[in-house]
């Protein structure tokens, strides 16, 4: 283990070297034949998109392994992104390690606060004492939303948590074209652009194979540890074109068909045990065939992108094995792959090019989809598929992501290792759990969970090794009881029994259910989920005294992990502590995530701008968001504008009518709301009124995850047909003071306290 402390010296220390004797201290060794260990973590992927468990998306790299492998049937994450990541990297249910939901909508409740204690700690911290290099690539969204930026410390970013290496984004999605890049500590901008043939994935990869080479480099054995969690598949869906191509007329028999013939693969590869019964189709997805021509050209042309993207990422996942391979150590490498929920229904019932139009509430168009078909997937668009594929996604399971019913928390799980497993090529159908992937790794490599960590005490692991069905198909599962809960939905897992009960998340009650219902009034499922793997026999009130029995084990475990109170409501009880009337910046600060970014949504604001032009400036002053929604205020010839994109289907300008003078000014815009998600704009140099507009429309509560910037811009520019980073002319620009109201805009003919409320997480 490694050194925590200053040992003891263990030579001699004379007068003069001659008479000394040197001691050094011990170098970080792994055991003899220590593995290699390989992550891949996909995001949005559903049970039933991978080709080895039944779909007829093409993923070689992750079939092959399968066929040497193992794959898992029964495997279970918590129904949502960062949760389940906590759950696999510690060992310990999300609850218990204050990961309930995802980072942004952390509340203050120790379940959920999202500030993960060094006492639950990773394994990247235990197989670092251990003599393994420890890299993280990809997807992090396990710190919390307003530790996420520059100014805040690290020690919950990926280098505080074990890992010496960390290529990739903090948050919970980021453009495929146009990431939100960190390089270890710090931020970076991608070293190519879209126009040069830039994908993130790609990027990834490359820089996956660096890490390992330069660990190469320095240690010919050491073992090394790679958390690989691409963005794919969580929306934005974009791939190379060629990748999406090649799916072209591949779904036009829909989400019906293409489920029923899936199920069919899956039964006879026996991914699902015989006797399993395919779910129904629920009320609230639509026939394919009741869909119009139209509908069914854009849904298509939708998966399709989906697959492509899907299909793109095996191939990088591809360039890892094949560079493992060429470093001789393939055999000895564990390569697990999987995915952290289930498929994702966010594109809403009619799919959608800006996926920021469902976290804002605002319908889809299937017109507005229809102009854009032909920009689906590319740099122009953050789209996803409608819920219909999502549904098809999780064959043979009920529901979807956030929930958690099966189609929301059963996931694949592949484990590849030849040195390991005697005969690949089989499934294994026992019951396993994110929380089970620490304690299974340890137990292979023979390491025992430490007691302290870097001088800190630990609590007590809460997953239960797997390691024993690797070589023995028919042993039981040692994982005999498992609860649930993510946004007021619940379940409790125990010795072959399920119970389970929806409960809406406000805002989302998309199936007829009501979100304001008391938690005590749902009415809970019962399942015999060993014989019923997809749901379908309802047992509730065959076996009332079971189902009771169930409910009660729910809430002692509840009790026990940090589950309470039970919240519907993302918004609700939500982090204000760094909410401020007045923000002042300096240009040139990193990005500023949501968290802590001022809130300028629907409320009035001024934004002052304080400049010394030489004759003349240009460039970004401030702003925030990306293509997708947001706002920004710059300078272009030599005026000042302001310019509110409404969620890419328009953007909304007031321009200065004059040019900036020479010398110093406070360049001005004050938004005034006329009534909710409207107002009007008006430009000012000093207090000389130069430009006004009408904003018609106003982003409601969401801009996407791009963050704030002054002075500068970053990612894919808010600002139309404006390349980053725009810059604003050097040495010109002093000091950016944003004031917000105070409150959110309400009716002041209605009732002042409560009429016109802007909805969750606005307040």
């Amino acid at each position: 283990m490694a050194p925590t402390s200053r040992k003891a010296f263990g030579g001699i220390i004379g007068k003069t070297f001659e008479d000394s004797t040197p001691s050094w201290p011990d170098l970080d060794v792994a055991a003899p034949g220590s593995p290699n260990i390989v992550v891949v973590l996909l995001d949005d992927v559903g049970f039933a998109q991978f080709g080895c468990y039944g779909s007829d998306i093409r993923t070689p790299t992750f079939d092959a392994l399968a066929a040497a492998g193992l794959r898992y049937s029964n495997f279970h994450t918590t129904a949502l992104c960062s949760p389940t990541r906590a759950a696999l990297l510690t060992g310990r249910n999300h609850h218990t390690v204050g990961m309930g939901r995802v980072a942004e909508i952390a509340s203050g409740f120790p379940g959920y606060n999202a500030e993960m204690s060094h006492n639950d700690g990773m394994i990247s911290e235990i197989l670092v004492r251990n003599g393994y290099s420890t890299f993280a690539v990809g997807k992090w969204h396990l710190t919390p939303a307003h530790e996420a930026q520059m100014g805040a410390s690290r020690w919950r970013w990926p280098l505080g948590r074990g890992f010496e290496r960390f290529y990739g984004f903090l948050g919970g999605e980021t453009d495929q074209y146009h990431p939100d890049l960190v390089y270890d500590n710090h931020e970076v901008d991608p070293p190519k652009t879209p126009d040069e043939g830039y994908h993130f994935t790609e990027d990834m990869a490359d820089k996956a194979i660096t890490f390992m080479n330069d660990a190469r480099a320095a240690h010919q054995t050491k073992p090394f540890f790679l958390w690989f969690a691409p963005g794919a598949c969580h929306a934005p869906h974009q791939a190379p074109k060629p990748f999406i191509d090649a799916y072209r007329d591949q779904f036009n028999q829909g989400w019906d068909t293409w489920r029923e013939e899936v199920f069919a693969r899956q039964l006879a590869a026996g991914v699902m045990p015989a006797g399993t019964t395919l779910s129904e189709r629920p009320h609230w997805v639509p026939a394919w065939d009741s869909l119009s021509a139209d509908e069914r050209r854009l849904y298509s042309r939708m998966m399709e992108v989906y697959a492509g993207f899907l299909t793109h990422t095996d191939a990088q996942v591809g360039r890892l094995v094949e560079h493992v391979k060429s470093l001789g150590e393939f055999d000895n490498t564990i390569f697990v792959v999987m995915s952290d929920n289930g498929a994702s229904a966010e594109g809403g019932p009619k799919g959608s090019y800006n996926e920021v139009f469902f976290f804002n509430f605002v319908p889809e168009s299937l017109e507005e989809n229809l102009k854009r078909i032909d920009l689906l997937g590319t740099p122009k668009a953050h789209n996803h598929y409608p819920w219909g594929w999502a549904w098809a996604g999780n064959t043979p399971f009920k529901r979807w992501k956030r929930e958690t019913h099966e189609g929301g928390v059963t996931d694949p799980l592949i484990v590849h290792w030849p040195q390991g497993i005697k005969q690949g090529g089989g499934v294994r159908h026992q019951y396993t759990h994110a929380v089970d992937l620490m304690p299974t790794l340890l137990d292979l490599l023979q390491i025992a969970p430490p007691a302290e960590i870097a001088g800190v005490s630990q609590s007590p692991i809460e997953g239960v090794s797997f390691a024993h069905t690797l070589n023995k198909p028919d042993v039981a599962t040692k994982h005999l009881t498992q609860y649930f809960e993510m946004m007021g939905s619940r379940a409790l897992y125990h010795d072959g029994w399920k119970a389970v009960v929806f409960h809406p998340m406000m805002g989302f009650a998309y199936d007829g259910s009501d979100a304001s219902l008391p938690f005590d009034r749902d009415e809970w499922e019962l399942y015999n989920i060993d014989n019923d793997r997809a749901e379908i026999h309802n047992l509730a009130e065959t076996h009332p005294e079971k189902l009771q029995e169930m409910i009660a084990l729910w809430w002692r475990e509840a009790e026990a992990h940090r589950v309470l109170p039970l919240n519907n409501q993302p918004g609700k009880f939500g982090d204000r502590r760094h909410r401020r009337e007045r923000y002042e910046y300096r240009p040139g600060i990193g990005s500023l995530p949501r968290a802590v970014a001022p809130n300028l949504h629907n409320r009035g604001f001024r934004i002052i701008a304080e400049v010394n032009s030489p004759g003349e400036v240009s460039g970004a002053i401030c702003a925030h968001g990306s293509a997708s929604a947001g706002y920004a205020v710059y300078v272009r010839d030599n005026r000042l504008h302001y310019v509110h994109n409404f969620l890419g289907l328009q953007r909304f300008v007031a321009a200065a009518s004059v040019p900036i003078p020479r010398g110093a000014h406070r360049l001005v815009v004050e938004f005034t709301m006329t009534a909710r998600f409207k107002g009007n704009v008006e430009l000012f140099y000093d207090d000389l009124p130069v430009g006004a507009a009408e904003i018609p429309m106003t982003v409601p509560f969401f801009y996407g995850t791009a963050g704030f910037t002054v002075g500068y811009l970053r990612g894919h520019s808010v600002i139309h047909e404006e390349h980053v980073p725009f810059a604003f002319t050097d040495g010109a620009l002093h000091r950016v003071i944003i004031e917000p109201e105070s409150r959110t805009w309400r009716d002041p003919v209605l009732d002042p306290k409560n009429a016109d409320r802007a909805a969750l997480g606005t307040q």
